[in-house]
């Protein structure tokens, strides 16, 4: 039997390949970042096409590493930033503009026209979403509608479309294809029924000739034929949240995991039905494995996490390398009475206000560099909070402990200060690459490397606790100061189709 196996996971600042073993030890990796272009004040974008080399780098420094051959991967995933989308030549592959990324804000006009003629959340009862220039079908028709010639090239069969895991499934094994978490990410995916919806397509003007088909989470789409990986198949697609979701085994309903990325998402595992929200969140696809019933979620996201770290160092220059931030934070006690809300492309869940910016409150000449790096983690872990109690909420579960993962996990702070704000545990597993874990592990179930969830329940295990320390009335007072500042984002922008 084949030793091991892989995931590419593909994220907003950075592409990986990871090579995992039966326990879910990382055997080989490597990650390369790509660049992020902003035309424009509120515009974000990739070139696909980078993100494609990137992909190949990828795949081969990491397989070189591990002196791994083609023979030893049992089969490989996909994860992938999600709302994130690209429209493509099918005949040579070439991007016909720069993907549009989940943060980009240029439809927010398309968005307040829609909710003018039937309110924020008209589509929520068969997507799980508000209206929101966050997620796919409005970023899509701005592609077609603004590159050249791209709808009579569309109507005559010319183009592709998709959300960045379906780009790369088509550059690596020719299949046209997504899956349920990504597709139910779009805005054209009915919930239940799991396909593309006429009406909603109608609404977006988007043709569905150009959309891949929708698959389940785990099952074989076709074998790859980049060199390193010939023939091994591609037998998983989940989006990035859902795979970390997966990662964690979180397959029993009211699990739920925090991966602490770009964004920072939370998501619960709500079973075979989709949960409402009445408290700002998505419903939201969880996962499907093969023809079994589908699984779904509640999730909450934080659009601005990692990517403040990021802004303080590239922007403001305050830390030479996103690691600096924590011995910045450390030089400081407290935050001095700093908060940022980093409001940068509007607040996502639970408040959905794209009329917010982001704001720094409580200067004084006291103020210094390490209270601005000791506010930009604590930013992370206040929004965290509130999505947390909006989820506890909705699911009427109360949760005893948060697991968690992704990159800023490392940052022992704000673990700390994370425990301390919810009052509860944190818990990292030992393996903190879950996102391209869950990936690589539906993956492996397609093809028979796992029997079954068991299995992979077995192999997550607690790592390192983080226990709350904080007395309550200290975090009472900073809870009260943090909605203050918050509500001094809102409403900053008077005309947001200008």
């Amino acid at each position: 039997m084949r030793r091991y196996i892989a995931a590419i996971d593909q994220g907003t600042t950075s592409t990986r390949f990871i090579v995992f073993d039966r326990s879910g030890r990382v055997v080989a990796s490597a990650q390369k970042e790509h660049a992020q272009a902003c035309p424009e004040p509120g515009w974000v974008e990739h070139d696909a096409e980078e993100i494609w080399r990137r992909t190949r780098e990828v795949i081969a420094e990491a397989m070189s590493a591990g002196e791994l051959r083609v023979e030893d991967i049992a089969a490989a995933g996909i994860t992938n930033q999600r709302e994130t989308v690209v429209v493509w030549d099918r005949e040579t592959g070439a991007p016909i503009h720069h993907a549009l990324v989940w943060q980009d804000m240029r439809v927010q006009g398309d968005v307040e026209a829609l909710t003018r003629e039937g309110g924020i959340d008209r589509l929520r009862g068969k997507t799980g979403l508000p209206l929101s220039p966050y997620f796919s079908a409005l970023k899509l028709k701005w592609i077609l509608d603004h590159a050249p010639d791209a709808r009579r090239r569309a109507a005559s069969g010319r183009l592709l479309a998709g959300t960045i895991d379906s780009y790369l499934a088509w550059r690596l094994t020719g299949v046209h294809v997504t899956d349920v978490t990504n597709a139910s990410r779009t805005q054209l995916m009915d919930l239940r029924t799991l396909a593309w919806d006429s009406d909603l397509l109608k609404l977006f003007d988007v043709p569905r000739e150009i959309l891949p088909k929708i698959a389940s989470s785990s099952e074989s789409y076709g074998e790859m034929t980049v060199p390193e990986l010939r023939g091994v198949p591609l037998a998983g697609i989940l989006g990035d949240q859902q795979a970390a979701l997966f990662g964690q085994a979180c397959f029993t309903p009211g699990q739920a995991k925090n991966t602490y990325g770009t964004g920072c998402f939370l998501l619960m595992n709500t079973g075979e039905t989709p949960v409402p929200s009445t408290s700002g969140l998505l419903t939201t696809a969880a996962y499907r494995l093969g023809a079994a019933p589908p699984r779904y979620a509640l999730e909450g996201g934080v659009a601005i996490a990692g990517a403040l770290v990021q802004w303080l160092r590239d922007n403001l220059g305050l830390i030479a390398k996103s690691d600096d931030v924590e011995p910045l934070a450390r030089t400081a006690e407290d935050n001095g009475g700093v908060y940022i809300v980093p409001a940068f492309s509007g607040l996502y869940a639970p408040h959905w206000r794209a009329d917010a910016r982001g704001v720094i409150a409580g200067l004084t000449r006291h103020s210094h560099k390490g209270h601005f790096a000791r506010a930009a983690l604590e930013a992370t872990a206040f929004q965290t909070r509130e999505v947390l109690l909006a989820m506890e909420k909705d699911s009427g579960a109360k949760l005893d402990a948060l697991r968690v993962d992704g990159g800023m996990t490392r940052n022992e702070t704000l673990m700390q200060f994370q425990a301390d704000i919810l009052d509860r545990p944190v818990v990292l597993p030992p393996v903190a690459e879950t996102t391209a874990l869950g990936a690589a592990y539906a993956a492996g179930l397609a093809v028979g490397y796992f029997k079954s969830l068991d299995e992979l329940r077995a192999n997550w295990s607690a790592g390192r606790t983080w226990a709350p320390h904080m007395k309550e009335p200290r975090r009472a007072a900073l809870c009260r100061q943090w909605d203050k500042a918050l509500t001094r984002s809102l409403g900053w922008v008077d005309d947001l189709a200008a």
